[in-house]
């Protein structure tokens, strides 16, 4: 199952601090990064994808959310 997630924030070290411990947790980059500014700060976002082997690595929030869905 794939698992996706899109991390967004101002463009300072700490969006660089989630973006690299998502990449520790196995997450990889999906696309291109998006950058906009609000009139104030820049604001950046970036699309990530993992691969996991079962459901169960899956956060209940999430699982409760997909099944919502279907």
């Amino acid at each position: 199952m794939k698992v996706y997630r899109y991390l967004t924030g101002k463009d300072d070290v700490n969006f660089c601090a989630r973006v690299t411990k998502a990449l520790n947790d196995g997450y990889e980059l999906y696309g291109s990064p998006t950058m906009t500014f609000n009139g104030i700060d820049v604001i950046v976002g970036q699309a990530m994808m993992k691969e996991v082997a079962d459901e169960s690595e899956i956060s209940q929030s999430l699982r409760n959310a997909i099944d919502q869905q279907i």
